[in-house]
């Protein structure tokens, strides 16, 4: 009885050790997260080897996808601290991705998405995408407030940032600081600054923009 529960033991625990077929999507998919992470609380080299890792192991399979995902995942983030990105590296390979969330989502953050396409993005995105579309930003304001992911949001705000409200903008201030994203605060500010008439305002927001990117 024993040894047959030992056997069992054995079999069991290398069931459990088993290595997933699909380990190089959990890995590279792990990696990306840490890189958004890093990204955006301005880890520069961690975020670049991160980065680094979740592309290495995307490109161990034929299904694009997740290289895709990657590719557009980095060009959300650029675009949510305010960092011109074209997509370019997501657009040489779309053609090989057959993806219409991808598609519909690249769209968004280039602000060229078509109505009949709000379906295929995340249920997060449809009520600010269908705002925007109506050029009702005040409507738009109210639903990246609503939005539960702190990344959709940051991403939402800076697609708008021409007509973001001053309390919207804190508010977004206020998350990126909670999380402890020193990329996203920083964008702020300095867009507070360039839309704030009031000189003591403006001395305190060059203040704390100092202080942040001091050594």
């Amino acid at each position: 009885m024993k040894i047959f529960l030992i056997l069992f033991s054995i079999i069991i625990t290398g069931c459990s050790l088993k290595t997933p077929a699909n380990e190089w999507q959990y890995k590279s998919s792990n990696a990306f997260s840490s890189y958004t992470r890093n990204f955006l609380m301005g880890n520069e080299l961690l975020a670049k080897n991160d980065l680094s890792r979740a592309i290495k192991h995307a490109k161990k399979s034929a299904d694009l996808t997740q290289l895709a995902k990657i590719y557009l995942g980095k060009c959300a983030l650029n675009i949510s601290v305010g960092i011109k990105d074209d997509c370019e590296n997501y657009r040489d390979i779309s053609s090989l991705v057959k993806d219409n969330s991808l598609d519909a989502y690249y769209n968004l953050i280039n602000l060229s998405i078509k109505k009949e396409q709000v379906k295929n993005l995340p249920k997060n995105y449809h009520s600010f995408t269908k705002n925007i579309l109506k050029k009702d930003y005040k409507s738009a304001n109210k639903d990246i407030l609503n939005i539960s992911k702190a990344t959709s949001s940051f991403v939402c705000a800076s697609l708008i940032k021409e007509n973001i409200e001053v309390a919207t903008r804190e508010k977004i201030i206020t998350l990126a600081s909670f999380n402890g994203y020193k990329k996203v605060v920083l964008f702020w500010l300095n867009e507070s600054l360039k839309n704030n008439n009031n000189q003591e305002d403006i001395k305190n927001i060059k203040k704390k923009i100092t202080i942040l990117t001091r050594e």
